[in-house]
């Protein structure tokens, strides 16, 4: 079986280190607003994405630089020399999304391998076979697109890569080109500046032709969420993703989420895909782990139905959903401290998530204890002590002291519980 490649976002250095070291094999991000994420990108900047390369590169794995946006000519200067300096700091190849950028990657940057943006709308061969004439490597399919669409694509064009959105925020839109932002904001979605309006809750009104009086249309206490599509997920489908062998590429959206987002959510599709390959495809093992982080509800999308035959796609009643678990603490690259997500006691024991193929240490100490229970990880502490020797009995998020571990744990552990959620009362 063809293996997959597993590509996750990375909205900054510390997320990019953290979706490589939780199985993704490449991350994809940039600096500046021409990388449809102004606010991500912003997190970025020169020497940080370049820092963020050298990690992956040294140990095997790959960066693409998004270049995506829809420039105006008065910036075309600008971006000419953004694409250079991308150029010059070694990634594996750059996201674009217009025909005019190729053209100009293909000036400046010619042997940059190109990757075509969702943002382009290929939803056919004879698009994908124009985009191929021109250079592009890589198409990255709009979400609109079922499996079947990319077969054809790839039955036409063997030699064309695949890559297809498996998991994150679907827009109300084409495949992602909004217009609702610019309306009511006056920021540019398609520049990289997404408000995220189609999130909001709306007060919908109707109005009776016959006596014109408007009458309000309620779905629940906070308004009417009529544009909120669910998040996409599609785990459960990766063993027919893989084994149908056309894709390339399976991706993860979410350069503005958190960062045990881009932990749990590679974690998830790297098991998925091992699992797949093994011939032992456990998807509620993988389905849960996604249920701990936060989300608007989980749709299918539009893998095996068109759009207009969809109807579970949408999320009206709520914008956001807490997820199953609670992030209390972050362990540091260093390994020997962590910081404080949230709150954290004395004698109670944590769940730990840790990054792949590394396990800790079982030990029992001054400073609390490592056990196994039952195939998963557990630290409890005995005390919280500072690197000058302060102690506490608990801890909680505005501490911003490293706080040491009873152990040296893998870098960019996440020390979580779960959410109890309490029954209203008759």
């Amino acid at each position: 079986m063809k293996k997959i490649e597993l590509l996750s976002p990375a909205g900054n250095l510390e997320k990019l280190k953290i979706a490589l070291n939780y199985g993704a094999d490449a991350v994809y991000g940039g600096v500046s607003h021409f990388s449809l994420r102004q606010r991500s990108g912003k997190e970025f900047h020169e020497d940080s994405f370049r820092e963020g390369i050298e990690y992956a590169h040294a140990r095997g794995k790959e960066v693409f630089t998004t270049i995506n946006g829809f420039p105006f000519t008065s910036q075309l200067k600008l971006l000419e020399n953004h694409i250079a300096k991308m150029r010059d700091l070694g990634p594996d190849a750059f996201i674009v999304s217009t025909p005019g950028v190729i053209k100009l990657v293909k000036k400046i940057a010619p042997d940059m391998p190109i990757h075509l943006s969702t943002q382009a709308n290929v939803m056919n061969y004879l698009d994908a076979e124009v985009y191929a004439d021109m250079g592009v490597t890589r198409i990255i399919a709009a979400r609109e697109m079922s499996l079947r669409d990319l077969e054809e694509i790839k039955n036409h064009i063997p030699s064309m890569e695949l890559e297809m959105f498996v998991h994150g925020s679907m827009c109300f839109a084409f495949s992602g080109r909004c217009l609702i932002t610019s309306l009511q904001t006056g920021r540019v979605a398609n520049r990289g500046s997404c408000a995220n309006d189609c999130r909001f809750p709306y007060k919908v009104f109707i109005e009776n032709p016959d006596t014109g009086v408007l009458m309000r249309i309620e779905e629940s206490e906070e308004g009417s969420y009529i544009f909120n599509a669910k998040d996409l997920n599609l785990i459960s489908y990766v063993d027919e993703i893989a084994k149908s062998g056309i894709i390339d590429s399976i991706k993860i959206e979410g350069r503005t989420k958190s960062s045990y987002y881009a932990g749990v959510t590679a974690l998830a599709y790297r098991a998925a895909l091992e699992g797949s390959y093994a011939g032992n495809f456990e998807v509620d093992k993988y389905e849960s782990e996604l249920d701990t982080t936060k989300n608007r509800g989980f749709s299918d999308g539009y893998i095996f139905n068109r759009p207009r035959e969809k109807d579970d796609t949408q999320n009206h009643e709520t914008a956001m959903s807490d997820g199953s678990y609670q992030v209390d603490a972050f362990v540091v690259e260093s390994g020997e401290h962590f910081l404080a997500k949230g709150q954290m006691h004395v004698g109670v024991a944590k769940e730990m998530l840790l990054p792949v193929g590394f396990l800790p240490d079982l030990v029992e100490n001054e400073i609390g204890k490592v056990e196994l229970i039952e195939g998963q990880y557990f630290v409890t502490f005995r005390k919280f002590e500072t690197e000058a020797g302060k102690l506490w009995e608990s801890v909680h998020s505005g501490n911003i002291n490293l706080i040491k571990l009873p152990v040296k744990l893998p870098p960019f552990t996440f020390i979580r519980s779960k959410i109890i959620i309490k029954e209203e009362e008759s």
